[in-house]
């Protein structure tokens, strides 16, 4: 028998990492809003993570603050811990942490950003996912979403080459989980294109984020909302068959 279909995570744990800003704010949201007890990972947004604990909180949603660095062992281990030990069980990851360090072409890229790229976007989710996988096997229906970039097709437009390889390797890292952990343990993952939010304020120019809306069959970019909710479909029961899979959120800017 299949789970029921439904959105619902009344009773779920989630741990959603990098969430205290741009799309991990919008999932945290999402999944807190679905039932989902949030456990919010951050590591340099300490003040945007806590102005969204006191509008979770506005919600009635449960939810617990986790600063840690990721790329950190000790720290990783410690958010994935402490989260347990407050609620006893963990079904949900969403691993978001991550982003660009510094536009540079690979023959002008240093090895220290080179290097940085891989530990936030790809050795983060590894620390954090073989600490919780335990946990989330115990529930006999854990979910792991990973969150792509659209540059793993366009190859890193712009100076993006060590954040597309390290964002590459996150999908085959999620072909890799799928196969290992199911069926406990469903792993997914989410590629979204050219999001309106902080990290394009800080490393796009107006120009680059208009000629990216005309590039989108839909007409604009995307909003964290829209990523949320794909992660959110990915986190329910309403995916119970779905393994291995990516969602592609650009609105048709780029075609597989």
């Amino acid at each position: 028998m299949i789970p029921e279909q439904t959105l619902n995570l009344t009773g779920k744990v989630a741990l959603v990492s990098g969430g205290g800003v741009g799309i991990g704010r919008a999932v945290a949201l999402a999944l807190g809003k679905a039932g989902a007890f949030v456990g919010i990972n951050y590591y340099s947004s300490k003040v945007a993570a806590e102005s969204l604990l006191d509008e979770l909180k506005a919600l009635h949603i449960k939810a617990v603050l986790l600063p840690a660095d990721l790329t950190n062992e000790t720290d990783a281990n410690a958010a994935v811990d402490e989260l347990v030990a407050k609620t006893g069980r963990l079904d949900i990851l969403v691993n978001n942490s991550g982003g660009l360090v510094k536009r540079a072409k690979i023959e002008d890229c240093t090895l220290e950003n080179w290097k940085k790229s891989l530990d936030i976007n790809l050795t983060s989710a590894f620390l954090i996912t073989k600490r919780a996988i335990p946990h989330l096997r115990a529930t006999g229906s854990g979910r792991i979403v990973n969150l792509l970039s659209l540059s793993v097709q366009t190859g890193g437009a712009n100076g993006g080459g060590a954040y597309a390889a390290a964002k590459g390797g996150l999908m085959v890292f999620t072909h890799t989980l799928a196969k290992e952990l199911a069926p406990q343990i469903r792993t997914n993952s989410v590629m979204p294109g050219t999001v309106e939010t902080q990290h394009h304020e800080i490393h796009s120019t107006p120009e680059m984020m208009e000629n990216y809306r005309k590039q989108t069959p839909l007409g604009r970019n995307t909003f964290a909302d829209e990523v949320a909710s794909s992660v959110l479909f990915l986190a329910s029961d309403m995916s119970s068959h779905i393994n291995g899979a990516l969602i592609d959120i650009s609105g048709g800017r780029f075609l597989r």
